[in-house]
This record gives structure tokens, C-alpha cells and sequence, in this order.
């Protein structure tokens, strides 16, 4: 009798509501703004080098991505256009990403995923957690040199001097490690992430998967020894 009443029960539940989202226009979203973190990343990274250039041409790049396509651009027009495209990346990524995990766990239920290698079973179960780490991350390093918000940001903060901000911010041992611990977390999120989306955005073939994943690697690691670069020799003194 208990058993009949449960079965009427779950009958006539109403069904959950899904959003009009499928699965592959996720994934393509993820794919297609997760492209745009990396290049973002990468040019960043390479923008960021010019401050073994010395403080002058470091300050000088500075200033001169807020002049880009001026006049036909208002001062920093171009910078508020990326920040307006890389903010709507950011909830597109998060929220596509967050929706695939949950419709997973739902459809796996307490089972886990089998069928992979160790190496990419665990990239991939790290990609949560490692995307949670790097928005963190972005929190605190716009806080730190973008916006000057102590006590993100060394006491010697002051606007308009780059260079200045970025070598006060790293010679702090504290937050030139966790910048650092970050590049190694970004890098695993890179490759996998990078490889994902080549893959959800067509490359099936054998050779072209391979192909994405060394590229994705290698790609990653520039990344990251460009950037780790920074804090170290910072911390090392060569940079001052």
C-alpha cells in the first residue's frame, strides 16, 4: 500500500524546469569564451614583459593601452570594451559551466565518471575547482594593482604608476607565492580547458586531437613561466 501511494507520489510530481540551454550550446559557449580567456591571458602575459624593459617602457605600454584608436575612441574606450567583453564571457563561462556539472550530477547520480585515463579523469575533476581559484584570483588582482583597495594592494599604491604598483605588490613574499601558486593552477586549466574546447568545437579526428592537446600544453606553459618570471625576479631583486 506504502509502496503504490510513493509511485502515485513521484507520477504526479510536477517535472523539474529545465532551462532552454541545451548541453552542445554549453558546451560551444564554454568552448567559444574560454578561447577568448586564453588569448586574453596570453597577451596579458606578453604585455606584462615589457617590464624587463624597465620602468619607463613598462609605463609607457600602460599608458598607451588606454590611448589605443584615439581619437576615434574616447581615452581608455578600448580598455572599457574588453573589460564589457571579458565580464560577459565570464558569466556565460561560469554559468554554462555550472549548469553542465549540475545536469552531470544529476544524470550520473552517486556514480562516478569512468572511462578515462588517471591523468585527464583528474584534470578534468579539477577543472571546478581550479576555475574557482583563478576568478579569486581575479578578484584580488584587480583589487591589487587595477583598483589600489588595501589591503589587496601594497601601501605604496598609486594610480597611473604601473610599474611602480607591480614591483610594491611582488616584493610582498605572501603575495608573490600565491601569484605564482595561481600560474600553476591557471596552467592546468589552460591545457584541459584549451583541449576541451577544441574538441567540443569540431576537432575529432585523431591527428587534430593531438595536435590541440600539444598545443594547449605548450601554451599553458608559456603562460605560466612568462608569468611566474615576474614575481621571482622580483623577489630575486633584479627587478626594482
Amino acid at each position: 500500500m506504502t509502496a503504490t501511494i510513493q509511485r502515485k507520489q513521484r507520477t504526479s510530481a510536477p517535472p523539474r524546469t529545465r532551462l532552454p540551454v541545451s548541453n552542445f550550446a554549453a558546451k560551444t559557449t564554454m568552448a567559444v569564451t574560454g578561447l577568448i580567456f586564453v588569448g586574453f591571458v596570453f597577451v596579458h602575459m606578453y604585455g606584462n614583459l615589457h617590464i624587463f624593459r624597465g620602468q619607463e617602457e613598462f609605463d609607457h605600454y600602460a599608458h598607451w593601452l588606454r590611448e589605443i584608436l584615439m581619437p576615434l575612441m574616447p581615452y581608455e574606450g578600448v580598455l572599457w570594451v574588453l573589460r564589457v567583453v571579458l565580464l560577459i564571457s565570464l558569466v556565460l563561462h561560469v554559468g554554462c559551466g555550472l549548469l553542465l556539472w549540475t545536469r552531470a550530477r544529476r544524470a550520473r547520480g552517486p556514480f562516478k565518471r569512468t572511462g578515462l585515463r588517471r591523468g585527464d579523469a583528474l584534470m578534468a575533476r579539477s577543472m571546478l575547482g581550479t576555475g574557482l581559484v583563478i576568478l579569486l584570483f581575479v578578484i584580488f588582482h584587480i583589487l591589487d594593482l587595477t583598483l589600489g583597495v588595501q589591503p589587496a594592494a601594497s601601501g605604496a599604491f598609486e594610480s597611473g604608476s604601473a610599474y611602480a604598483n607591480l614591483v610594491a605588490s611582488f616584493q610582498r613574499p605572501v603575495v608573490a607565492l600565491f601569484y605564482m601558486l595561481t600560474m600553476l593552477v591557471l596552467t592546468v586549466h589552460v591545457a584541459h580547458g584549451t583541449w576541451t574546447a577544441a574538441n567540443d568545437l569540431g576537432a575529432t579526428g585523431r591527428r587534430l586531437r593531438q595536435l590541440a592537446a600539444w598545443v594547449a600544453g605548450l601554451v599553458a606553459i608559456v603562460i605560466c613561466l612568462g608569468n611566474i618570471s615576474i614575481p621571482v625576479l622580483v623577489l630575486l631583486g633584479v627587478i626594482q
